[in-house]
């Protein structure tokens, strides 16, 4: 059991238990819910035929097959959108660990990216299983839904967020069930949730930095009183950068950087990505000594994390 001092402390698992099997895969979801994490994150892109599958990336190329099996298919870009494939196409890909530009895993010491043994879900699969697990564990595990780039989807003709709005809806993940939020990078589709489609699902705003490009969004206001403030009006909640929490001291020890007292002050949440074991922020040496900082001295409301396992050890 967590210590009554981290019970608020939301543990996120990241595209499922993503530090030990493929990412948003049925297996790495599986996972997270054996390893007991509070949330499932979900990542939603649409295909040619309009079915939302759970992917992080628009495009295919960094965790499936999807060169070999469909050459020729690839935008001018190179990379192969999984919008231009229907779903029973991206039937046919096996989905491996991530891989960068070149081929080399992006996690080394991960899941053998050589072992493409997976397969991208549809978002319908995905929240059937989540919910088949509630039943047969007796668990409440949510899920926390991100509908991705929906200025991307527009231009291709595709609603993103009504999409993924509607499978929610369909399998029982809803406001009176407490077991889900829906997440973006992008404020003007949270306002669209709130006040054009009368959503009552928690919102939460994701907050990146400006140099990504995720979205029109200027995340550089979002991290002032004022912008915090008028992020307030629509959402429950924010999703900081980690390294936007903190600044380090001279001797090298984490520094607050008030961004969580300023969205307390404002009534929001704060649940920050993405602690990894094996890729720790700076300026820690330990899981558990991040863990400590991040739920007792900055008061975190919780995580997103790949291993999901290791951070609730570390709330014990």
């Amino acid at each position: 059991m967590r210590t009554t001092l981290n019970q608020h402390f939301k543990v996120i698992a990241h595209r499922g238990a993503s530090g030990y099997l493929p990412e948003h895969t049925l297996e790495a979801a599986t996972l997270a819910h054996a390893m007991a994490a509070d949330y499932i994150e979900l990542d939603v892109v649409v295909t040619r035929d309009n079915v939302p599958v759970v992917l992080h990336d628009l495009y295919l190329d960094s965790v499936t097959d999807v060169t070999a099996q469909f050459p020729g298919r690839s935008r001018a870009d190179g990379l192969h959108y999984a919008v231009d494939f229907t779903w029973q196409e991206l039937g046919t890909l096996r989905v491996h660990e991530r891989t960068q530009a070149q081929g080399q895993e992006a996690f080394p010491a991960r899941f053998p990216a050589s072992q493409a043994l997976f397969r991208i879900p549809s978002l319908e699969q995905m929240l059937q299983l989540i919910q088949g697990l509630n039943a047969t564990r007796l668990c409440s595990t949510g899920v926390y839904i991100e509908p991705k780039s929906p200025d991307f989807h527009k231009a291709e003709g595709k609603d993103v967020l009504a999409l993924t709005l509607k499978a929610l809806s369909t399998h029982g993940f809803n406001a009176a069930a407490e077991n889900v939020y829906l997440q973006s990078f992008d404020a003007a589709t949270l306002k669209r949730a709130k006040n054009e489609l009368a959503v009552d699902i928690p919102l939460v705003q994701l907050i990146g930095d400006n140099r990504w490009g995720e979205s029109l969004t200027d995340f550089d206001r979002l991290r002032t009183p004022k912008g915090m403030a008028e992020t307030a009006e629509y959402a429950v909640g924010i999703g900081p950068w980690l390294p936007q929490l903190m600044a380090s001291m001279p001797d090298g020890r984490p520094k607050s950087a008030e961004l969580v007292a300023m969205a307390h002050d404002q009534g929001l949440l704060v649940h920050a990505y993405t602690l990894r074991a094996d890729q720790l922020p700076k300026p820690f040496t330990s899981l558990e000594q991040a863990v400590n900082w991040l739920s007792v001295m900055e008061k975190l409301d919780g995580v997103f994390t790949d291993h999901p396992d290791l951070v609730l050890k570390c709330l014990l």
